[in-house]
């Protein structure tokens, strides 16, 4: 089976390098290269989720002939949920699963003020108190005048979401958050549970939002233990 993976806003497909060494060896691990990063640095950034979701599932459906699962971290996380939702009302192959990480549940609203048109000096503020950017790229004026407008994207991206009410998706969904993530409380990941028919289940890891890192080796054995169950059940047919 194949495992798509979708990075946090400012993050790229690098995030995931290491994962394949960790999960079990019947998963491929796919990083999702997002246009404005790494690979596709001069590629223009998306500052809307629709029209990212039309270029993913161009991209994406041609490589659905496998069972495969979705997994997301914070603006990740998003992308992965409407993905699916767009998946299913186009009657394409759904995931076998959902891994949702460091997001709120989407019908809850930001209390966030936006900070994605804020003057530079304030932006980069914004980013420094967040954490997740390499600090070295906030540093760098030649690179952070390559990274800013993806910056400036990502975060417009997530700020301009509007969740739409539909049915709840018939995928199994696992939730994970970090027990020192200021900005997604248990509460907000467990209201998850409202967006599938299928179980639900939820695990709190050490850290803070990007627990996704400092906490890696404990998140990828869960995920570990999920994926293995799942590759156990297309074993059986």
């Amino acid at each position: 089976m194949r495992l798509f993976c979708f990075p946090y806003a400012g993050g790229s497909a690098q995030i995931f390098r290491s994962w394949s060494t960790q999960l079990p060896p019947g998963v491929e691990v796919c990083p999702i290269h997002l246009p404005g990063r790494g690979l596709r640095l001069r590629d223009a950034p998306y500052s809307r989720l629709e029209p990212l979701l039309d270029r993913i599932s161009e991209a994406l459906i041609p490589q659905l002939e496998r069972p495969y699962a979705l997994f997301g971290h914070s603006m990740g996380a998003m992308i992965s949920y409407e993905l699916a939702r767009r998946l299913r009302d186009a009657g394409v192959r759904q995931p076998l699963h959902l891994f949702l990480s460091g997001r709120r549940a989407p019908h809850l609203k930001d209390e966030e003020p936006p900070i994605h048109d804020l003057p530079a000096p304030e932006f980069l503020n914004a980013m420094y108190r967040l954490g997740g950017t390499d600090k070295a790229i906030l540093e760098n004026d030649e690179l952070l005048g390559l990274m800013l407008p993806m910056l400036r994207a990502d975060f417009e991206l997530v700020e301009t979401y509007r969740y739409l009410p539909g049915e709840p998706l018939d995928i199994p969904i696992t939730a994970y958050g970090g027990l020192l993530d200021e900005e997604v409380s248990r509460e907000q990941l467990a209201e998850w549970r409202q967006h599938t028919r299928e179980s639900f289940s939820l695990h709190m890891l050490p850290g803070n939002h990007f627990f996704l890192t400092s906490a890696q080796n404990q998140l990828l054995r869960l995920l570990s233990l999920e994926l293995t169950g799942l590759l156990g059940k297309l074993s059986q047919g």
